[in-house]
């Protein structure tokens, strides 16, 4: 089952859901703005994430940008995306053993490909 980090307010995220349901896998929404994850659920996403922690956070957004953080700092960001949840990357597809950006949509069919 792949778990989509989903925001259906952004066309990348709306795009990447429509990818994986035409693969007609076991899917499973989440839309993290109306239920946020916790510290502990970032940390472990993050674990799963490929790329780097500056992938992970929406840096252009006036939240992130209004606050002094280390973006190498990694207890500050989950700490930041804990208390403002839209700083977090979207859409993030997760298998429960490997999680991508879906920036650009299709890289989230890495994660079908490869399982």
């Amino acid at each position: 089952m792949i778990t989509l980090y989903h925001n259906p307010r952004c066309s990348k995220s709306r795009q990447a859901l429509a990818l994986l349901e035409e693969a007609d896998i076991e899917l499973r929404v989440h839309r993290y703005l109306q239920e946020p994850l916790d510290a502990e659920q970032l940390e472990a996403l993050l674990d799963r994430l490929e790329g780097s922690l500056k992938d992970f956070v929406r840096t252009n957004e006036a939240e992130w940008k209004a606050q002094d953080i280390d973006i190498d700092d990694r207890q500050a960001v989950i700490a930041a995306i804990v208390a403002t949840p839209k700083l977090m990357q979207r859409p993030i597809a997760d298998r429960g053993d490997h999680a991508v950006i879906g920036r650009p949509p299709e890289a989230v069919l890495s994660l079908i490909d490869a399982a």
